[in-house]
């Protein structure tokens, strides 16, 4: 027992050694409901700390941040929520939920406000993107810092495989292929490992929950209306970047350089809009996290302990 205590306190921070701080990184976990859905959502840290909130990717969850959250939450309260329809949170019918990203920032900003977090940090990756920039356009006062990982808001981040969704969202019916493509075990598992110089860092078991969640029953439905919706966050690109130029938000982008959907441009691309923003590409894939992970918690620790209040 010894040995695993002071294996923990190394692994910390010295100004931890306390016995008490170790409550600091155990992470809880909750679902309120939100509109009648029921959201999922972990929590960790002192509440009295600045919040970072962890807007997750496609098409995993929250569970994508279980190797970060202990190692921000000894400085920092943790939220990461998973969307409806993802994660342990509910999966209403989409007749009875429209699937937009605007609807899913509605939901976070009013799960935020159901736990009183007034003033936050965002941590966004690819569809933590779309979901963040609405919430930060309708309250730019609750916004501290920015920290994107392939979290995308230029066209010039856009790899290989939009034009063929360009086409899709022209013809969903017309290009069913796309759909399947998107959904497919390959792709979902080529989403961790496509690009990596070092797949045995990459868990199987993380492809294989995502890709079983895919064949849930409504998952497809979910989904494709996700995917055609998507559409309309390139379009609102420019918005993004001019509501950059204006706030001027402290901003870390730590981006997997060798991503092949959001390529490193779109990393990049946050200096022409934010000049004082700190860019960080990594040799990582798009869940740069299974590769880099302390890497970019030190970075994360750094930035906000230079930019949070």
């Amino acid at each position: 027992m010894a040995a695993a205590v002071i294996l923990f306190t190394n692994v910390t921070s010295a100004a931890w050694a306390a016995p008490q701080a170790s409550s600091h990184s155990i992470t809880t976990y909750h679902k309120v409901q939100i509109g009648g859905v029921g959201i999922f959502y972990r929590e960790a840290g002192p509440k009295d700390a600045p919040t970072i909130v962890l807007l997750h990717g496609f098409p995993t969850s929250s569970r994508q941040y279980d190797a970060l959250i202990p190692l921000l939450a000894t400085r920092y309260h943790i939220i990461a929520p998973d969307y409806p329809g993802f994660g342990q949170s509910d999966a209403p019918d989409p007749s009875a939920f429209p699937y937009t990203f605007d609807h899913l920032a509605k939901v976070m900003d009013e799960l935020l406000v159901r736990l009183k977090v007034e003033r936050y940090s965002m941590y966004l990756h690819d569809y933590g993107a779309p979901v963040g920039f609405r919430m930060m356009l309708a309250h730019p006062e609750r916004l501290e810092t920015l920290i994107t990982q392939n979290g995308n808001a230029y066209r010039e981040g856009l790899g290989k495989k939009w034009p063929g969704i360009a086409e899709f969202w022209a013809d969903p019916k017309g290009h069913p292929e796309v759909l399947e493509t998107f959904l497919s075990f390959e792709t979902t598992m080529q989403r961790h490992i496509a690009g990596t110089s070092h797949p045995e860092r990459y868990n199987p078991e993380s492809w294989l929950n995502e890709f079983a969640h895919l064949a849930k029953p409504g998952q497809r439905e979910i989904q494709s209306a996700l995917l055609y919706d998507y559409r309309t966050n390139v379009a609102a690109y420019p918005k993004w970047q001019a509501w950059l130029r204006e706030r001027q938000p402290p901003t870390l982008v730590v981006w997997g350089a060798n991503d092949p959907s959001f390529i490193a441009a779109g990393g990049a691309a946050f200096k022409k809009d934010v000049p004082d923003a700190e860019i960080h590409l990594l040799d990582a894939g798009h869940f740069a996290l299974n590769e880099k992970n302390e890497e970019i918690a030190r970075l994360i620790l750094d930035f906000m302990g230079r930019h949070s209040e």
